[in-house]
């Protein structure tokens, strides 16, 4: 049978006869990826009817179709805004071995058991997803398995076993024998991704899908299929430590702004109510290099610690290397402490870290970063009962920051005693008791307030 190639963009799924170095649709680079077709396959983006449906006005519409139910992991609903919505989609994405396929076998075993579940595994076998089901604790409940990686078999299996819920792990494995490519592939993704999202919708189920990562940390394949689901959920942390952070990149049914933080134990994840009080666990005690500030991830505050570490620099350059903390906006506040804090860094090596794997992009751990740095110059400690939240200009002036009150009393609450905080404040102030309040205008104020 005769075969043509085309080339596909893999961030945005535009198809071309002649490869090129940019596509000519979303201007990436080196995004082309080639894809033989054949004659069977150029009707392979055809789309699969359903019943006629007549216009309907707005207001006729029914709201209570879209239903929640929760998924028996706390952290989970909080990230898809209280709970999974019915007929929805979501693509959960992460590194290998972060914990994505152990986070879905788990709400197997804990969402409500009258619900049927339907796990299409195309990585393991079903034994070996039986073992790790036990491992996990996850026996009871309505779980169907089925170890296959055919479109077509997998479609007519949820159309026979009508579930409540699908799970595929994963999307990259998938397969449809329409199409010529292999699996894996822009067009073979794409292409499973719209079948079963069409299925989702008229069947009214929630489908869990997993979707592997690239080397840019962006989910394998083209960029589109982002757009289609209705929420992106990423799993994020290192490998090394036990601390996993979700995060929504899309969210149709809520917001994008929460987090939920795991804990990886030996019996699967663990959600931690209380993230602040273990990502603060095992803090050095009058250390040099290290300060406490407070961000709001959604409705939640979160206690982190930065720590910083400056050293001569080896080489005629200072060197600037950042884990938590955005590269630009280091560099930025390293500037600002040598104009307007007048401490010579500029000739240092500095090294910047937030502890537990989180990324920091709020402006208000600005004050508490530039402590530390400062702090390690001098070889001075803070103080263990000492945080600092507050966003720096580049007059070097502490700026104000929203939800300050929201901030102190979960400060306050985790035991310590001293916090720097903008003396421009636009919100009335609610002193926590047992909480000494120092307000500074500026870093140098900040700088003689707490290393003297």
């Amino acid at each position: 049978m005769k075969q043509r190639t085309v080339f596909c963009c893999s961030e945005c799924g535009n198809e071309t006869v002649k490869w090129s170095g940019r596509c000519t649709a979303c201007g990436a680079w080196d995004s082309l990826v080639e894809v033989k077709l054949d004659a069977k396959a150029k009707g392979s983006s055809k789309i699969r009817t359903a019943p006629k449906k007549l216009p309907r006005l707005i207001s006729e519409l029914d709201t209570e179709a879209e239903l929640r139910f929760s998924t028996g992991i706390g952290e989970l609903d909080r990230v898809l805004g209280g709970g999974a919505v019915k007929g929805s989609l979501v693509l959960v994405g992460g590194a290998p071995g972060i914990g994505k396929s152990t986070l879905l076998l788990q709400l197997c075993g804990l969402v409500d058991g009258e619900q049927k579940i339907l796990y299409v595994t195309g990585e393991e076998s079903e034994r070996q997803l039986k073992m790790r089901a036990q491992r996990l604790g996850v026996n009871n409940g309505q779980i169907y398995v089925i170890a296959e990686t055919g479109l077509t078999e997998i479609l007519e299996a949820i159309d026979e076993l009508k579930p409540d819920i699908v799970i595929v792990d994963s999307i990259q494995t998938m397969f449809d024998p329409e199409i010529s490519s292999a699996p894996g592939s822009v067009s073979q993704v794409r292409e499973c991704t719209m079948s079963i999202m069409r299925m989702t919708k008229e069947k009214g189920f929630t489908t869990f899908v997993v979707g592997h990562i690239n080397k840019e940390g962006n989910i394998a394949g083209p960029k589109v299929l982002e757009h289609m689901v209705d929420c992106v959920l990423y799993f994020e942390g290192e490998r090394s430590t036990s601390f996993r952070i979700l995060r929504a990149g899309k969210n149709r049914f809520g917001s994008t702004n929460e987090i939920g933080v795991f804990e990886m134990v030996d019996t699967g994840l663990k959600d931690l109510q209380n993230p602040s009080e273990i990502l603060l666990s095992g803090r050095p005690d009058n250390a040099p290099g290290t300060c406490v500030t407070c961000v709001i991830e959604g409705s939640r505050p979160i206690l982190a610690e930065i720590q910083a570490l400056v050293a001569p620099a080896t080489y005629t350059a200072g060197r600037r290397s950042t884990n938590g903390v955005d590269y630009n906006r280091a560099t930025l506040l390293l500037a600002v402490l040598e104009k307007r804090g007048g401490m010579a860094v500029s000739g240092c090596d500095a090294y910047i870290n937030v502890i537990g794997g989180l990324e920091l992009d709020e402006p208000a751990a600005d004050l508490a970063t530039m402590l530390a740095i400062a702090s390690s110059f001098r070889d001075l400690p803070l103080g263990r009962d000492l945080a600092a939240v507050g966003e720096v200009g580049l007059s070097g002036e502490i700026r104000s920051v929203s939800l300050l009150n929201m901030r102190l009393s979960e400060i306050a609450r985790l035991g310590f005693k001293r916090c720097v905080i903008p003396s421009h404040i636009k919100d009335d102030i609610k002193k926590p008791e047992g909480l000494e309040i120092i307000s500074v205008k500026d870093i140098r104020e900040a700088i003689k307030a707490t290393l003297g």
